[in-house]
């Protein structure tokens, strides 16, 4: 076998991501936004975090407040829905099971991209990207680009080039594009567009004459790794074709967990943060149950809003927990450890909880005479199993119990239905 056909049968990186991950989920189960421009808001109905080609095109910047573009929506067309996690996340899922039908390795990279191991001729993968593409978009119903190279750089790369070049047609195998279009389009892309590059680090390469993509590729890495880091030096031999990230069938471990949210009416009470805090800690034991995983530490912190013109404060606390845990009520407890430090008539605009040191549930068995009687009665896996059956608010204990009205809880007033995760939110379909 000659050395090309050699190297094209060694083992290659897909790099499969969703277009518009958010307004496309939106758009599956409601057909009518189809070529409108659209907008998916940030918590509390904020700011723009996804925009559709059509709202791109309008001019309409990452980031742009909803506030700003409400006056001009009706006549730009521009339709704004609010951030949908449970429909989003469930659509993710639904991707990333679909891709790994067609490999033996995955790595769920985000909420929206994956990489996959794949392996053969250049004709063979440029069809498996196809078949990819084709089968997402039938059976879950979002459009993907598909990059396919030798290492997660450059397939991150090409994914890039298939989104942006219609002639491409959303699949991009790097060996099966001529190497003087290749120099051609590295050339044009400025280098803070490759993965990793960030703005100040794109500045730093500029001022050394690196300031294409191209530029990078031939740098010297052992000069590039002198200057900036080992790091840096993996992408130059990545953008020429050697490995350096490794592809991880799993994403393992997880050096803490945060939960925070900021509210959509400013907490000014002690009493009320007592109930956010409540909540919160509940909420914080479901996520970290859904993991397997325990805590050994949890801090609670609050903030005022930077913008509301009045005084600031920034209260927080550590609290060491007596164990491992992700028991709902040694966790309120410990968030409750934050109110002492707040002050009522201060407008706080924004509570969280971090949990770090943590473990896999059950790694570490505590002597008897440190056992948590709650964790040994399940009480958190029960709160989290009623919450997944009949919805967050079901169910809860002591100060975070069942309230309704509370004006302090996320805004979403144009949130889409929940498609797929709620019985009594499933889309209907009328025979003609």
């Amino acid at each position: 076998m000659s050395k090309p056909a050699l190297m094209r049968q060694l083992p290659q990186i897909a790099h499969v991501d969703v277009n518009c991950f958010y307004a496309s989920a939106e758009r599956a189960f409601d057909p009518s936004l189809e070529g409108k421009p659209l907008v998916v808001l940030s918590n509390n109905d904020g700011c723009a975090v996804t925009r559709s080609p059509e709202a791109k095109a309008l001019g309409i910047p990452v980031g742009e407040p909803w506030f700003k573009l409400a006056p001009r929506a009706k006549e730009w067309g521009l339709v704004a829905r609010s951030s949908n996690y449970e429909l989003y996340g469930d659509i993710s899922a639904r991707v990333m099971e679909l891709l790994g039908r067609h490999s033996a390795w995955l790595e769920v990279y985000s909420i929206d991209e994956a990489f996959l191991g794949v392996k053969g001729e250049p004709e063979e993968l440029l069809a498996l990207g196809r078949i990819m593409k084709t089968a997402v978009l039938r059976h879950v119903g979002v459009p993907v680009c598909v990059g396919i190279a030798p290492t997660k750089t450059l397939a991150k790369l090409c994914n890039k080039w298939a989104k942006n070049n219609p002639s491409f047609l959303g699949v991009c195998h790097w060996d099966s594009v001529p190497g003087s279009v290749r120099e051609n389009l590295l050339g044009k892309l400025p280098v803070d567009q490759i993965w990793g590059v960030a703005g100040r680090l794109s500045k730093r390469l500029n001022a050394i004459g690196i300031h294409s993509i191209l530029d990078l590729s031939r740098a010297d890495p052992v000069a590039i790794r002198d200057k900036f880091s080992v790091v840096m030096m993996r992408t130059v031999l990545e953008l020429r074709g050697t490995p350096c990230i490794p592809l991880e069938e799993e994403r393992v471990g997880r050096d803490q967990l945060i939960f925070s949210r900021s509210f959509a009416t400013p907490v000014t009470t002690t009493a009320a943060m007592r109930q956010v805090l409540s909540i919160y800690g509940q909420q914080a034991s479901a996520r970290l149950a859904k993991h397997g995983l325990q805590a050994k530490v949890l801090t609670a912190y609050a903030a005022t809003s930077a913008f509301s013109g009045q005084e600031q404060a920034y209260p927080s606390v550590c609290v060491p927990l007596p164990m491992p845990t992700a028991d709902p009520l040694l966790l309120t407890r410990a968030a409750h450890a934050l109110l002492p430090r707040l002050r009522d008539g201060l407008r706080y605009a924004k509570v969280g909880l971090m949990l770090t040191d943590l473990r896999p549930t059950g790694n570490q068995s505590p002597l008897e005479l440190f056992e948590n009687p709650h964790e040994e009665r399940g009480i958190g896996v029960l709160l989290a199993d009623v919450s997944k059956r009949f919805g967050r608010g079901a169910i809860g204990l002591g100060h975070g119990g069942i309230k309704s009205g509370l004006d302090w809880t996320m805004k979403r007033d144009m949130r889409s239905p929940r498609y797929t995760t709620h019985w009594a939110e499933l889309p209907l379909v009328k025979a003609a």
